[in-house]
């Protein structure tokens, strides 16, 4: 497998350390700018790789130096472009995501630690995404899982399944945070939380979310040294995947595509319901979800079908 190069080792090192980024997000980091350097090295090289995406051997990294990162053009960002897009296939919103992290890794090698003075990223566009209408259940889709979910026999799966999906459905977590949420983290009405960038913040349960983590919480075994609020059959932290995998489990039994429908799409679920049938304002939104910008929340004040329909119908000339 090919080494990290120093530079890029730093960088991933800043923004852990530096900048707070989660493992996640540092994950992601190094997997972009990875395959980014070894497109570079292979252009430049004038070997095979940047046409074949699946190569067993692709180029040694490790010692790319700042003189060959500032070589590269804007012409040379567009090939990379055209190669994520054409041979990779990667969708707008992964290459949107690779632009981003491209460019911080450009203004740290400029602005922390001047190793470069040129940044061929400023002249980048990033490729246009169509803005889409939030995938979520319905509110009978919600109850209906909710109690698909009652139905089964084992107690302790069907009361820590249950005590999720009302934490997804009511409170719009995010599944690394509800992942992540430890015994000594509920605090009466509340749970804390760590978010994106490591942030930590309050959320606050309703009485759906607190009896429902009683009743778990009345058949979760103790386990000593597993601070871990939901725990797996193996009394061990119950992970992402396998989270995932129950929910998927869950959203089949009442006839949902897993496609389409995935945990994330229950956090979009609570922050529909909430604006459409709580009357939430979009800032209170915000808070709960815990987005940075405005901007993200008002993916979910779309206006749904009913409600055109609705209007339509009011019309004064509808009853001529």
């Amino acid at each position: 497998m090919t080494s990290i190069p120093p530079l890029l080792q730093d960088f991933l090192n800043y923004m852990g350390t530096v900048k707070g980024a989660s493992d996640l997000t540092t994950r992601e980091y190094e997997y972009d700018l990875t395959g980014f350097l070894r497109f570079i090295v292979s252009r430049f090289g004038d070997n095979q790789y940047a046409n074949d995406p699946d190569a067993n051997d692709p180029p040694e990294i490790f010692h790319i130096s700042p003189r060959l990162i500032e070589r590269v053009s804007i012409n040379d960002l567009y090939a990379y472009l055209a190669f994520l897009d054409k041979e990779k296939k990667n969708t707008i919103r992964t290459r949107a995501r690779k632009i981003s992290a491209l460019r911080s890794f450009y203004k740290f090698l400029i602005n922390k630690t001047e190793q470069i003075t040129e940044n061929p990223t400023l002249k980048l566009d990033t490729p246009k995404q169509k803005s889409r209408n939030p995938v979520y259940l319905t509110l009978d889709e919600s109850r209906r899982l909710l109690e698909q979910i009652r139905t089964i026999p084992n107690e302790f799966f069907m009361y820590r399944d249950y005590a999720i999906a009302t934490l997804f459905l009511n409170c719009g977590l995010r599944l690394s945070e509800l992942s992540g949420i430890e015994l000594e983290d509920i605090k009466e009405d509340t749970i804390t939380v760590i978010g994106k960038g490591n942030k930590e913040r309050v959320v606050y349960l309703n009485n759906a979310c607190i009896i429902a983590i009683n009743q778990y919480l009345a058949v979760r075994p103790k386990v000593d040294g597993e601070n871990a609020l939901f725990i797996n059959e193996r009394k061990k932290r119950f992970g992402n995947r396998g989270i995932q995998y129950r929910i998927e489990k869950h959203l089949e039994a009442i006839g949902l595509d897993t496609k389409l429908y995935t945990t994330h799409k229950l956090r979009h679920t609570a922050a529909t319901l909430m604006y459409k049938y709580g009357e939430v304002d979009i800032r209170t939104l915000q808070e709960i979800l815990g987005h940075e910008s405005v901007a993200t929340t008002e993916i979910y004040t779309h206006v749904d079908d009913e409600i055109l329909r609705d209007a339509i119908k009011k019309n004064p000339l509808n009853n001529i």
